[in-house]
């Protein structure tokens, strides 16, 4: 189990200032396969899978996830592939939270 994975997401008020690139790409080397946007605000990863009903059930599984750290991804759905990014909406960046769950997360395709 990583570092990130045995933690839980802590409510963010807002009024903080977002994530230091910096310090994003140091969380970021303890999460598989995501990676910065460009403007370094937000976290992002694709799964494949081999049709649009493991895509599904992978999202209801990460989903139950989400509301269990009640931190949630966007997500775009295109048949066999799923897109998440993570972001804290309240700063308008990333948090702690978001690669938390980005942890969380990739243990479903473990």
């Amino acid at each position: 189990m990583s570092k990130l994975e045995s933690k839980d997401c802590i409510p963010c008020r807002g009024g903080i200032p977002p994530m230091e690139e910096k310090k994003a790409k140091k969380f970021l080397r303890q999460v598989s396969g995501w990676s910065l946007t460009a403007n370094s605000k937000k976290i992002r990863k694709q799964f494949k899978f081999k049709n649009f009903i493991e895509a599904m059930a992978f999202v209801n599984k990460a989903a139950a996830i989400m509301e269990l750290e009640r931190h949630h991804s966007d997500i775009l759905i295109s048949y066999n592939k799923v897109t998440l990014t993570n972001y804290t909406h309240k700063i308008q960046g990333l948090h702690d939270n978001d690669f938390i769950l980005a942890a969380k997360i990739d243990k479903l395709k473990s």
